[in-house]
């Protein structure tokens, strides 16, 4: 369902758990999307099926500290914070819209998030207070020349809380040998793959295309995620 206000709309995504429709296993969030911007106010088919993952891993959500890497419009951080996690929301310091846009849709679901900038590379003194046990990321993978800068400070955050996974969604392109030599480089491991559409719901599903794995990454030297 969305409601249209000029190139505003807002968009509701519903999660559902065993018993369809009883409201103690579901929920909605409504997202504030702008046709009229760049990338960070649109809902992928990425950031869609991460949040499904989050809101059907619930319980290992819930409690945890989120971080959200590129949040725009901020779809799995959201759940997270609709399922009981302490939430961090980011995205590039220099997009003033992008980050007044995820304050604006935490208060439509009335959620307490933390809204911040955070620009990949950049290690100003914001970024040496976070201690997340997940970091998120939905399609975040999609301009190769910011790699470099994503897994550098991605490596730096599971540093800083080194039992903390990072859980991103990618379209799988040509930049897979990239990704996996980047990993490397910044001393990650991938300790699960899978194909975004194996755990999707077939309502969902059938609305969304492309070839999107789900990827959990962890410090090379760290525990395993779970």
């Amino acid at each position: 369902m969305t409601t249209a206000t000029t190139t505003t709309t807002i968009s509701q995504h519903d999660f559902y758990g065993d018993d369809d429709g009883d409201s103690e296993t579901s929920i909605s969030v409504s997202v504030i999307e702008n046709m009229k911007e760049e990338y960070g106010l649109f809902v992928w088919p990425c950031s869609v099926i991460l949040a499904e993952y989050v809101w059907q891993q619930r319980s290992r959500f819930r409690g945890s500290t989120i971080l959200e890497l590129g949040a725009g419009t901020s779809l799995p951080g959201l759940v997270a914070a609709k399922v009981g996690a302490n939430v961090t929301l980011t995205d590039d310091s220099s997009k003033a819209e992008v980050l007044e846009n995820m304050t604006r849709v935490c208060e439509l679901n009335n959620l307490n998030c933390n809204v911040m900038g955070l620009t990949w590379g950049v290690w100003d003194a914001t970024i040496f207070d976070l201690r997340p046990n997940i970091i998120l990321g939905a399609d975040v993978l999609y301009d190769s020349s910011a790699f470099d800068d994503l897994f550098a400070t991605v490596s730096f955050l599971l540093q800083n809380s080194p039992d903390a996974v990072f859980i991103t969604t990618y379209h799988n392109r040509s930049g897979h040998h990239l990704i996996e030599f980047l990993m490397v480089k910044w001393g990650l491991k991938c300790v699960k793959l899978v194909d975004g559409f194996s755990f999707l719901p077939s309502r969902k599903a059938s609305l969304l295309s492309g070839n999107i794995q789900l990827v959990e990454i962890v410090l090379s030297c760290g525990k395993s995620a779970a």
